[in-house]
């Protein structure tokens, strides 16, 4: 996928004055948040829950090659195989020499975040491999051309009269003329077209939730049932995750998955929970007949051993998006990348680079809404003020910014300047505002004053004030 986020301030600026988009986003918006409350507070032991899965996220990370080679060991056990790609060339490599080893002409897949940061669909595709995305919001935005906005929901900025028409424009050619304004019209529709490429596909698709090294399963949760169906039908089912998905036991697995759909879409669990243990064994009435594991790094070693490594505990969840004023604004596009979003902001810059993702750690007021609705309490906070001191410390930011924080550091690291300059400061605002008691425009604040006004300060600084409080108190 090519990585758009230097053109983050132009692409929010067109997301902003977007009316079908702002349309779509603002249907959305309450609807992620409202859910999830509700789901959380009927669950008594929730925050309890976002301990132990935080404790076991830990635990495993601290013990990630032990975990890892145990999950290898037992895959190979019942009749799998297990691949290792270090960056998203070899994840590429590895997947198309499964694809024509098994002849495949047609690849069908369920959502896998892993396999769009490799970028999977490009590779097959330019070896004349169809590949159909089978989750409905994967599909329609394959249809459109345009990469997911959102991780769970990746459609979420069309709307309904956007997708009647797309589907209308594709599935006219094969012999579905009907146009369909309803949303149960519409998935019937995506449905009776995407039956057919399932039992067509030589090759499923998916990514693992979570990895299971006591069993060597991988479980994937949908609500769509595509999931199975990828998985199940192909003769070769090819599993795309990332190294850090690996838990130590199914009981473990069982704490994440009564948080992710809870933080995820405010449901107490997902339609389909389903746990792939290898290949079809005799008797088995269904199943692939090859099953390949590709567990992939592309960064995540770095990020271990470095001062991200609590990005690792990620479930992939959306929930720091669906809380984020900035990505509820704007939508997903806008981030560039496969990951948008308050965890796009972190991983972006770390996987691509701090300077071909300059913006998005910047593109944050740190309000810290993500965190404290993260299931495994992430501080993203914390991160995205590390990678603007990175990105300072590297002479990335602009001159003017380095200048200034330099000028601000000499003089609060000097008290009695500080307290001068402030007072003076208060006092000339104080005076110019006196007849509004508020400014409208700032010389050097014009774009916070183009959106709203800032109030004029009352005469008094902070420590003024709070002395003489101090004082009438005592």
């Amino acid at each position: 996928m090519q990585v758009l986020s230097p053109q983050f301030k132009p692409r929010a600026t067109l997301a902003l004055k977007d009316a079908s988009l702002q349309a779509a986003l603002g249907k959305a918006r309450g609807g992620f948040v409202d859910k999830r409350a509700a789901a959380a507070a009927e669950l008594p032991e929730f925050e309890q829950l976002r301990e132990e899965a935080k404790a076991i996220k830990e635990h495993t990370l601290d013990h990630l090659d032990f975990y890892l080679e145990r999950f290898e060991e037992r895959v190979k056990a019942q009749g799998g195989q297990v691949h290792w790609a270090r960056n998203a060339e070899d994840a590429q490599r590895i997947v198309l020499e499964i694809c024509r080893k098994a002849n495949a002409k047609t690849v069908t897949k369920g959502k896998s975040m892993v396999s769009e940061e490799v970028g999977i669909n490009e590779v097959l595709e330019q070896e004349g491999i169809e590949v159909i995305e089978t989750d409905l919001g994967e599909y329609i935005i394959q249809l459109a051309k345009e990469p997911p906005s959102h991780i769970i929901a990746p459609a979420v900025h069309k709307t309904k009269a956007q997708v009647s028409e797309l589907f209308h424009a594709h599935h006219s050619k094969l012999g579905l003329t009907k146009v369909l304004t309803e949303v149960a019209d519409l998935v019937n529709e995506a449905r009776q077209v995407l039956r057919g490429k399932f039992f067509r596909a030589d090759v499923g698709i998916t990514g693992g939730n979570f990895l299971v090294a006591e069993t060597g399963s991988s479980i994937i949760v949908t609500n769509e049932g595509n999931g199975d169906l990828t998985q199940t039908l192909a003769r070769v089912h090819i599993v795309t995750s990332g190294i850090e998905r690996v838990v130590p036991t199914l009981d473990d697995a069982t704490t994440f998955l009564r948080l992710l759909a809870r933080s995820a879409t405010g449901q107490e669990t997902e339609t389909y929970t389903t746990v792939s243990s290898g290949p079809r064994r005799p008797g088995d009435p269904d199943g692939p007949e090859e099953y390949h594991v590709v567990l992939v790094d592309n960064g995540r070693s770095k990020m271990l051993a470095g001062r991200f490594r609590e990005m690792l505990r990620c479930i992939r969840c959306g929930a720091c998006m669906n809380h984020c004023p900035v990505y509820g604004a704007i939508g997903g596009h806008a981030y560039g990348w496969v990951y948008p979003g308050p965890m796009g902001s972190v991983l972006t810059p770390l996987f691509v680079g701090l300077d071909a993702a300059y913006d998005l750690p910047n593109a944050c007021t740190l309000n810290g809404r993500c965190q404290s609705v993260c299931p495994v309490k992430i501080p993203l906070p914390d991160l995205l003020r590390e990678l603007r001191h990175m990105q300072h410390e590297a002479k990335l930011s602009p001159w003017y910014q380095r200048a200034a924080l330099a000028a601000w550091g000499f003089v609060a690291s000097r008290p009695r300047l500080y307290h001068a300059l402030t007072g003076l400061a208060v006092r000339a605002l104080g005076w110019l505002g006196r007849g509004r008691g508020r400014f409208g425009y700032l010389p050097l604040a014009s774009a916070w004053t183009k959106g709203r006004d800032l109030p004029a300060p009352q005469g008094k600084t902070f420590q003024e004030a709070w002395r003489e409080r101090r004082g009438k108190s005592s």
